[in-house]
């Protein structure tokens, strides 16, 4: 049973790296160019506006159907991020900022 929540987690949690991201930017300007240069000329040969405005709903429709979800095939490139620092607060001698003075309407703060 927990692997089926861990699963689920996975899916609703919608994590798609930059590659994914490029993708489905294409897929969007791509089906829905598609889908509207269909409906146009569906509509356009049958001189029917509810065929045109049926065939752009289900274009759209499609589209939301194949971006919108985080499927599997939007994240193959993960990036692999950086471990956490430790929290507490940090000298600024350790990390090499010793001669650095900040002033705040001519006061000097540190």
């Amino acid at each position: 049973m927990d692997q089926l929540l861990d699963q689920a987690r996975s899916i609703w949690e919608g994590e798609i790296d930059f590659e994914g991201q490029r993708l489905a930017d294409l897929l969007t300007y791509a089906l829905l160019s598609l889908s509207g240069a269909i409906a146009f000329l569906v509509g356009f040969s049958t001189q029917d506006i509810y065929q045109t405005l049926y065939i752009g709903l289900g274009g759209t429709a499609l589209t939301f159907l194949a971006v919108v979800p985080p499927w599997p095939f939007y994240n193959q490139h993960p990036l692999p991020w950086l471990q956490a620092r430790e929290t507490g607060r940090v000298a600024l001698g350790t990390l090499g900022l010793e001669g650095i003075s900040v002033e705040v309407d001519g006061q000097r703060v540190s």
